[in-house]
């Protein structure tokens, strides 16, 4: 049974691990984003994270495939959590076995920067003032806002005489 990637509970660490499986890995990479009290000089209070969940899932589980096959290591995990958070609480784990300490750590940002770009994830901050803002930087992919490669292109003009 595939592992799950999404939670609307509290993500825990020690599963992640699997310490006793790889026995090749000398490498453990691990990133874990937490919930912080404030985000561009404002106080937050707490956070909602929500997703196209169906997409969400496939996006994690492809870009867990990449960093394997990219990377040349055998183990991936990610986790998200989904729903409301408190300061404090784990937003994102993820976990990476490798040979060597060099494939771990890049394997590991990879993933953490792919999963946080491009999987249809959404933070919505609640301030202390009462108000609240969807944040910028979630689920953002530069490459949709390209145009076309062929829709500006110019064509000139030259005589044949």
């Amino acid at each position: 049974m595939a592992h799950p990637v999404l939670s609307h509970e509290p993500v825990a660490i020690e599963p992640l691990l699997e310490l006793d499986t790889h026995p090749e890995c000398g490498g453990l990479a691990m990133f874990v984003g937490t919930v912080r009290d404030h985000h561009d000089g404002r106080s937050v209070l707490r956070l909602v994270y929500t997703a196209h969940e169906p997409l969400a899932e496939k996006v994690i589980r492809e870009v867990e495939a990449e960093a394997r096959r990219r990377f040349s290591v055998p183990y991936v995990r990610i986790v998200h959590r989904l729903g409301d958070l408190a300061i404090g609480d784990i937003a994102i784990a993820c976990v990476v076995r490798a040979p060597h300490r060099a494939e771990a750590f890049e394997a590991c940002r990879y993933v953490v920067d792919a999963v946080k770009h491009g999987a249809p994830i959404w933070k919505e901050e609640f301030y202390a003032d009462g108000s609240s803002a969807f944040v910028e930087g979630c689920c953002i992919r530069d490459d949709l806002d390209e145009p076309a490669p062929h829709a500006h292109r110019h064509h000139s003009h030259t005589s044949h005489g």
